[in-house]
């Protein structure tokens, strides 16, 4: 299994990688920064976390990367691919709060976006969050997203369901990340 590397105009999407445990530490270990995301989290929890990352491409072909801000060199969050049991297939991201504003999460989306399209083939790209998570619904729409459903989910809570468009994001393929 090859895990593709992609590039944006300021971000590189990753593999995750043990070099990204100290990126999921910030986040996930801070209630503010990861109340969305079922944080704050235990340092073995975060391990956990960023190994199940990182199993989901050879599990299930697909997967979250994790963002690379070229001009520090520094990792900032991830963005891709998540499908829990009993889950729908979701695109999903997360930033550090020193990475928010920058419009990095539209950026990277959108390369997510166009590589589920063009390279996994499929037929549409969705998303979902909690109702009072403003900042992902604000994202949605400046994607172009719609929605197409409301479901009940496994935790019993009741989510919009956006489809997302297809975009010409400007993604340029850079070679594998990790090749087994």
């Amino acid at each position: 299994m090859k895990i593709p590397s992609l590039e944006t105009e300021r971000l590189l999407l990753l593999a995750p990688s043990q070099d990204a445990f100290s990126t999921y530490l910030k986040f996930y270990s801070s209630q503010q920064a990861s109340h969305f995301y079922g944080g704050p989290l235990s340092d073995e929890q975060i391990w956990a976390r960023l190994k199940a990352d990182l199993g989901s491409w050879y599990l299930l072909g697909f997967g979250v990367w994790v963002l690379k801000e070229k001009e520090t060199n520094s990792f900032v969050g991830t963005c891709g691919f998540w499908k829990g049991k009993g889950w729908p297939t979701e695109l999903t991201w997360w930033l550090l709060p020193c990475a928010r504003s920058k419009g990095y999460a539209i950026e990277a989306s959108k390369a997510a976006i166009e590589y589920a399209y063009s390279e996994f083939n499929w037929h549409y790209v969705e998303t979902y969050m909690n109702d009072e998570n403003l900042p992902a619904r604000n994202l949605v729409t400046k994607l172009g997203g719609v929605k197409s459903n409301r479901c009940k989910f496994p935790d019993g809570l009741e989510r919009d369901i956006f489809r997302l468009p297809r975009k010409n994001s400007g993604i340029k393929p850079i070679g594998q990340e990790i090749d087994s």
